[in-house]
Protein backbone atom coordinates (compact mmCIF):
# COMPACT_ATOMS: atom_id res chain seq x y z
CA UNK A 1 0.00 0.00 0.00
CA UNK A 2 1.66 3.29 -1.20
CA UNK A 3 0.95 6.73 0.97
CA UNK A 4 -1.58 7.87 -1.06
CA UNK A 5 -3.70 5.33 -0.24
CA UNK A 6 -2.78 4.36 3.05
CA UNK A 7 -5.06 5.76 6.06
CA UNK A 8 -3.62 8.52 8.43
CA UNK A 9 -3.10 8.41 12.08
CA UNK A 10 -4.63 10.81 14.59
CA UNK A 11 -3.30 10.77 18.13
CA UNK A 12 -5.89 12.67 20.60
CA UNK A 13 -4.73 14.05 24.21
CA UNK A 14 -8.01 14.51 26.05
CA UNK A 15 -8.70 17.11 28.35
CA UNK A 16 -12.16 18.64 30.54
CA UNK A 17 -12.35 21.75 27.94
CA UNK A 18 -9.85 21.14 25.03
CA UNK A 19 -8.47 17.92 22.67
CA UNK A 20 -4.49 18.43 21.42
CA UNK A 21 -4.56 16.25 17.72
CA UNK A 22 -1.81 15.23 15.94
CA UNK A 23 -2.41 13.92 12.19
CA UNK A 24 0.16 11.58 10.66
CA UNK A 25 0.72 9.54 7.42
CA UNK A 26 2.10 5.84 7.45
CA UNK A 27 5.43 7.00 6.77
CA UNK A 28 5.43 9.76 9.94
CA UNK A 29 4.97 12.94 8.16
CA UNK A 30 3.12 15.41 10.12
CA UNK A 31 -0.06 16.35 8.27
CA UNK A 32 -1.89 18.77 10.61
CA UNK A 33 -1.70 19.05 14.25
CA UNK A 34 -3.37 21.93 17.15
CA UNK A 35 -6.18 21.81 19.62
CA UNK A 36 -9.98 21.64 19.28
CA UNK A 37 -12.60 22.31 22.03
CA UNK A 38 -13.84 19.77 24.06
CA UNK A 39 -17.90 20.17 22.18
CA UNK A 40 -19.54 17.14 20.68
CA UNK A 41 -19.91 19.50 17.84
CA UNK A 42 -16.21 20.36 17.41
CA UNK A 43 -15.64 16.63 17.85
CA UNK A 44 -17.86 15.83 15.17
CA UNK A 45 -16.94 18.73 12.45
CA UNK A 46 -13.00 17.68 12.96
CA UNK A 47 -13.88 14.12 12.38
CA UNK A 48 -15.59 15.19 8.83
CA UNK A 49 -13.28 17.41 8.33
CA UNK A 50 -10.73 15.21 7.63
CA UNK A 51 -9.03 14.27 4.01
CA UNK A 52 -8.96 10.67 4.44
CA UNK A 53 -10.07 7.57 6.00
CA UNK A 54 -8.21 7.79 9.64
CA UNK A 55 -7.53 5.82 12.26
CA UNK A 56 -8.13 6.87 16.01
CA UNK A 57 -6.00 6.26 19.41
CA UNK A 58 -6.62 8.17 22.76
CA UNK A 59 -5.51 7.75 26.16
CA UNK A 60 -7.85 6.61 28.74
CA UNK A 61 -9.17 8.97 30.98
CA UNK A 62 -12.47 10.18 32.76
CA UNK A 63 -13.59 11.95 29.42
CA UNK A 64 -12.69 9.11 27.26
CA UNK A 65 -16.14 7.53 26.66
CA UNK A 66 -18.19 9.94 25.61
CA UNK A 67 -15.51 11.40 23.37
CA UNK A 68 -14.96 7.43 21.83
CA UNK A 69 -18.65 7.34 21.74
CA UNK A 70 -18.57 10.77 19.49
CA UNK A 71 -16.12 9.81 17.69
CA UNK A 72 -16.01 5.80 16.62
CA UNK A 73 -18.81 6.36 14.01
CA UNK A 74 -16.45 8.85 11.48
CA UNK A 75 -13.08 6.61 11.41
CA UNK A 76 -11.90 3.17 10.28
CA UNK A 77 -10.87 2.52 13.94
CA UNK A 78 -10.89 4.17 17.32
CA UNK A 79 -8.49 2.51 19.96
CA UNK A 80 -8.44 3.55 23.72
CA UNK A 81 -4.94 3.20 25.28
CA UNK A 82 -3.78 1.74 28.56
CA UNK A 83 -2.37 4.79 30.15
CA UNK A 84 0.16 3.19 32.75
CA UNK A 85 1.61 1.41 29.44
CA UNK A 86 1.81 5.26 27.89
CA UNK A 87 3.03 6.36 31.01
CA UNK A 88 6.02 4.51 30.60
CA UNK A 89 6.65 5.11 27.25
CA UNK A 90 7.05 9.28 27.62
CA UNK A 91 9.56 10.50 29.25
CA UNK A 92 8.49 14.35 28.51
CA UNK A 93 5.27 15.09 28.14
CA UNK A 94 3.12 18.17 27.21
CA UNK A 95 -0.18 18.23 25.00
CA UNK A 96 1.63 18.30 21.48
CA UNK A 97 4.39 15.81 22.55
CA UNK A 98 1.24 12.97 24.10
CA UNK A 99 -0.75 13.86 20.89
CA UNK A 100 2.32 12.76 18.60
CA UNK A 101 3.53 10.50 20.68
CA UNK A 102 -0.39 8.46 19.85
CA UNK A 103 -0.16 8.83 16.58
CA UNK A 104 3.86 7.43 16.34
CA UNK A 105 1.99 4.02 18.03
CA UNK A 106 -0.70 3.91 16.10
CA UNK A 107 1.07 4.13 12.66
CA UNK A 108 3.92 1.70 14.03
CA UNK A 109 0.89 -1.06 15.47
CA UNK A 110 2.18 -0.54 18.78
CA UNK A 111 -0.33 0.82 20.31
CA UNK A 112 -1.31 -0.64 24.11
CA UNK A 113 -5.14 -0.76 22.98
CA UNK A 114 -7.26 -1.58 26.21
CA UNK A 115 -10.90 -3.03 27.25
CA UNK A 116 -13.30 -0.37 26.23
CA UNK A 117 -17.26 -1.76 27.10
CA UNK A 118 -20.09 -1.03 25.11
CA UNK A 119 -22.13 2.30 25.92
CA UNK A 120 -24.72 0.18 27.95
CA UNK A 121 -22.50 -1.61 29.85
CA UNK A 122 -20.08 1.59 30.99
CA UNK A 123 -24.08 3.32 32.36
CA UNK A 124 -24.69 0.05 34.28
CA UNK A 125 -20.89 0.23 35.54
CA UNK A 126 -21.59 3.86 36.54
CA UNK A 127 -24.68 3.02 37.96
CA UNK A 128 -22.97 0.32 39.87
CA UNK A 129 -20.19 2.33 41.28
CA UNK A 130 -22.74 5.37 42.34
CA UNK A 131 -24.94 2.31 44.42
CA UNK A 132 -21.18 1.82 46.38
CA UNK A 133 -20.23 5.71 46.65
CA UNK A 134 -23.72 5.75 48.55
CA UNK A 135 -22.92 2.85 50.67
CA UNK A 136 -19.60 4.71 51.90
CA UNK A 137 -21.56 7.67 52.42
CA UNK A 138 -23.80 6.18 54.93
CA UNK A 139 -21.40 4.48 56.71
CA UNK A 140 -20.10 7.30 57.32
CA UNK A 141 -22.82 9.03 58.45
CA UNK A 142 -23.33 6.02 60.94
CA UNK A 143 -20.03 6.59 62.22
CA UNK A 144 -20.19 10.34 62.62
CA UNK A 145 -23.62 9.46 64.78
CA UNK A 146 -21.67 7.50 66.88
CA UNK A 147 -18.98 10.22 67.09
CA UNK A 148 -21.30 12.60 68.08
CA UNK A 149 -22.52 10.70 71.27
CA UNK A 150 -19.06 9.77 72.22
CA UNK A 151 -18.53 13.39 72.32
CA UNK A 152 -20.91 14.40 74.17
CA UNK A 153 -20.64 11.35 76.97
CA UNK A 154 -24.14 10.06 75.98
CA UNK A 155 -24.84 6.17 76.72
CA UNK A 156 -26.34 4.13 73.77
CA UNK A 157 -26.09 0.74 72.82
CA UNK A 158 -24.00 0.04 69.45
CA UNK A 159 -26.00 -2.43 68.52
CA UNK A 160 -28.86 -0.97 68.08
CA UNK A 161 -28.06 2.96 67.76
CA UNK A 162 -28.42 2.85 64.00
CA UNK A 163 -32.19 0.94 64.04
CA UNK A 164 -35.11 3.88 63.55
CA UNK A 165 -37.35 3.06 66.75
CA UNK A 166 -34.22 2.83 69.15
CA UNK A 167 -32.87 6.26 67.45
CA UNK A 168 -35.72 8.05 67.87
CA UNK A 169 -36.12 6.85 71.60
CA UNK A 170 -32.77 7.74 71.99
CA UNK A 171 -32.58 10.81 70.96
CA UNK A 172 -35.56 12.20 73.06
CA UNK A 173 -34.43 10.92 76.54
CA UNK A 174 -30.98 12.42 75.90
CA UNK A 175 -31.63 15.72 77.90
CA UNK A 176 -27.87 16.49 78.68
CA UNK A 177 -26.49 16.62 75.04
CA UNK A 178 -26.55 20.64 73.45
CA UNK A 179 -29.14 21.16 70.93
CA UNK A 180 -26.42 21.95 68.37
CA UNK A 181 -25.70 18.55 69.18
CA UNK A 182 -29.06 17.50 68.99
CA UNK A 183 -29.79 18.66 65.68
CA UNK A 184 -26.40 17.31 63.99
CA UNK A 185 -27.89 13.91 64.99
CA UNK A 186 -31.59 14.45 63.28
CA UNK A 187 -29.46 15.52 60.15
CA UNK A 188 -27.14 12.67 60.30
CA UNK A 189 -30.34 10.50 60.63
CA UNK A 190 -31.40 12.04 57.52
CA UNK A 191 -29.04 11.73 55.47
CA UNK A 192 -28.44 7.83 56.29
CA UNK A 193 -31.88 7.39 55.43
CA UNK A 194 -31.79 8.82 52.06
CA UNK A 195 -28.66 7.16 51.59
CA UNK A 196 -29.99 3.71 52.41
CA UNK A 197 -33.12 4.06 50.31
CA UNK A 198 -31.14 5.37 47.89
CA UNK A 199 -28.54 2.78 46.87
CA UNK A 200 -31.58 -0.31 47.79
CA UNK A 201 -33.22 1.54 44.69
CA UNK A 202 -30.24 1.13 42.52
CA UNK A 203 -29.64 -1.91 43.30
CA UNK A 204 -33.03 -3.67 42.56
CA UNK A 205 -33.26 -1.92 39.40
CA UNK A 206 -29.61 -3.49 38.51
CA UNK A 207 -30.49 -6.88 39.70
CA UNK A 208 -33.52 -6.30 37.30
CA UNK A 209 -32.28 -5.26 34.47
CA UNK A 210 -32.26 -7.50 31.35
CA UNK A 211 -29.12 -7.92 30.22
CA UNK A 212 -28.29 -8.93 33.43
CA UNK A 213 -30.23 -10.53 35.27
CA UNK A 214 -29.37 -13.80 33.67
CA UNK A 215 -26.50 -13.70 34.04
CA UNK A 216 -26.43 -12.52 37.40
CA UNK A 217 -28.50 -15.56 38.23
CA UNK A 218 -25.95 -17.78 37.29
CA UNK A 219 -23.39 -16.61 38.60
CA UNK A 220 -24.76 -16.70 41.86
CA UNK A 221 -24.74 -20.58 41.93
CA UNK A 222 -21.68 -20.46 43.39
CA UNK A 223 -21.80 -20.53 47.25
CA UNK A 224 -21.15 -17.90 48.73
CA UNK A 225 -21.59 -15.29 45.41
CA UNK A 226 -24.45 -12.96 46.10
CA UNK A 227 -25.80 -9.97 44.62
CA UNK A 228 -22.99 -7.44 45.27
CA UNK A 229 -20.26 -9.97 43.72
CA UNK A 230 -22.47 -10.92 40.77
CA UNK A 231 -23.21 -7.21 39.61
CA UNK A 232 -19.69 -6.24 39.92
CA UNK A 233 -17.91 -8.78 38.14
CA UNK A 234 -20.52 -8.75 35.44
CA UNK A 235 -20.26 -4.89 34.79
CA UNK A 236 -16.63 -4.88 36.25
CA UNK A 237 -15.18 -7.48 34.03
CA UNK A 238 -17.91 -7.41 30.65
CA UNK A 239 -16.45 -9.98 28.40
CA UNK A 240 -14.81 -13.34 30.35
CA UNK A 241 -13.36 -14.36 27.19
CA UNK A 242 -10.52 -10.83 27.30
CA UNK A 243 -8.63 -12.94 29.48
CA UNK A 244 -6.99 -15.83 28.03
CA UNK A 245 -6.15 -17.33 31.11
CA UNK A 246 -7.53 -17.24 35.30
CA UNK A 247 -4.02 -16.18 36.23
CA UNK A 248 -4.65 -12.99 34.11
CA UNK A 249 -8.27 -12.16 35.44
CA UNK A 250 -6.86 -13.05 38.88
CA UNK A 251 -3.97 -9.86 38.09
CA UNK A 252 -6.91 -7.36 36.74
CA UNK A 253 -8.83 -8.71 39.92
CA UNK A 254 -6.03 -7.61 42.44
CA UNK A 255 -5.06 -10.61 43.99
CA UNK A 256 -1.59 -11.25 43.12
CA UNK A 257 1.89 -10.01 44.28
CA UNK A 258 5.36 -10.09 42.64
CA UNK A 259 7.80 -12.80 43.92
CA UNK A 260 11.34 -12.00 44.36
CA UNK A 261 13.76 -14.48 44.47
CA UNK A 262 17.45 -13.62 45.96
CA UNK A 263 20.05 -16.26 47.34
CA UNK A 264 17.63 -18.84 47.14
CA UNK A 265 15.40 -16.54 49.62
CA UNK A 266 11.84 -15.97 48.18
CA UNK A 267 9.74 -13.06 49.61
CA UNK A 268 6.41 -11.67 47.94
CA UNK A 269 5.87 -7.72 47.86
CA UNK A 270 2.58 -5.89 48.75
CA UNK A 271 -0.62 -6.61 46.89
CA UNK A 272 -0.38 -4.65 43.03
CA UNK A 273 -2.18 -1.49 43.17
CA UNK A 274 -2.30 -1.52 39.20
CA UNK A 275 -6.04 -3.52 39.91
CA UNK A 276 -9.12 -2.96 39.67
CA UNK A 277 -9.86 -1.74 42.73
CA UNK A 278 -14.00 -2.07 42.85
CA UNK A 279 -13.49 -5.88 42.21
CA UNK A 280 -10.46 -6.21 44.60
CA UNK A 281 -12.83 -5.24 47.53
CA UNK A 282 -15.61 -7.30 46.91
CA UNK A 283 -13.98 -10.67 46.05
CA UNK A 284 -11.78 -10.25 49.14
CA UNK A 285 -14.74 -9.60 51.36
CA UNK A 286 -16.65 -12.66 49.76
CA UNK A 287 -13.41 -14.75 50.15
CA UNK A 288 -13.75 -14.00 54.37
CA UNK A 289 -17.36 -15.34 53.96
CA UNK A 290 -17.77 -17.98 51.07
CA UNK A 291 -15.64 -21.17 53.17
CA UNK A 292 -18.94 -20.74 55.52
CA UNK A 293 -20.68 -20.90 52.64
CA UNK A 294 -18.96 -23.66 50.22
CA UNK A 295 -17.05 -26.74 51.49
CA UNK A 296 -14.36 -26.62 48.31
CA UNK A 297 -13.40 -23.07 49.43
CA UNK A 298 -12.86 -24.08 52.63
CA UNK A 299 -10.59 -27.03 51.75
CA UNK A 300 -8.83 -24.52 49.96
CA UNK A 301 -8.69 -22.15 53.20
CA UNK A 302 -7.49 -24.93 55.04
CA UNK A 303 -4.71 -26.20 52.76
CA UNK A 304 -3.31 -22.35 53.03
CA UNK A 305 -3.47 -22.63 57.17
CA UNK A 306 -1.57 -26.17 56.87
CA UNK A 307 1.27 -25.22 54.73
CA UNK A 308 2.00 -22.03 56.93
CA UNK A 309 0.29 -18.56 55.40
CA UNK A 310 -1.42 -16.13 57.68
CA UNK A 311 -5.48 -15.53 57.82
CA UNK A 312 -4.63 -12.68 54.83
CA UNK A 313 -2.96 -14.89 52.60
CA UNK A 314 -5.43 -17.51 53.15
CA UNK A 315 -7.99 -15.23 52.35
CA UNK A 316 -6.45 -14.61 49.25
CA UNK A 317 -5.91 -17.98 48.03
CA UNK A 318 -9.89 -18.31 48.34
CA UNK A 319 -10.53 -15.16 46.20
CA UNK A 320 -7.85 -16.59 43.65
CA UNK A 321 -9.75 -19.91 43.82
CA UNK A 322 -13.18 -17.83 43.64
CA UNK A 323 -12.47 -16.30 40.66
CA UNK A 324 -11.59 -19.47 38.77
CA UNK A 325 -15.14 -20.44 39.74
CA UNK A 326 -16.78 -17.32 38.70
CA UNK A 327 -14.40 -17.49 35.05
CA UNK A 328 -15.62 -20.84 34.64
CA UNK A 329 -19.46 -20.35 35.03
CA UNK A 330 -19.23 -16.88 32.96
CA UNK A 331 -17.19 -18.46 29.97
CA UNK A 332 -19.09 -21.83 29.60
CA UNK A 333 -22.99 -20.38 30.46
CA UNK A 334 -23.61 -23.12 33.00
CA UNK A 335 -24.60 -23.46 36.42
CA UNK A 336 -21.60 -24.23 39.02
CA UNK A 337 -21.22 -27.58 40.19
CA UNK A 338 -19.08 -27.94 43.34
CA UNK A 339 -16.09 -30.01 42.72
CA UNK A 340 -16.12 -33.21 45.17
CA UNK A 341 -12.58 -33.64 47.15
CA UNK A 342 -10.20 -36.01 46.82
Amino acid sequence: MNESQAYHFIGLDIHKRTVAFCEKTLTGKTVARGTIRARHSDLVEFAQSRGKPWVGGMEATLFSGWVYDVLVGHCVELHVGHPLRLKALSKNKNDRIDAELLANLLRADLFPTCHMPSPEVRELRRVMRFRNFLVVQATRMKNKAAGLLMETGAQYDGKKLHGKKYFSELLAGLDEIPPSVRELLRMTRTSLDVFTSAQGYLLRALKRHAALSGRVELLKSIGGVGDIVALTWALEIDDPNRFSSIKKAQSYCGLCSAQHESAGKQWRAPLSKERNPHLQRVLIEAAKLAPSKLGSLERVRDAAIERGYNKNRATLAVARKLVGYLMAVDKSGSIFVAPQPG
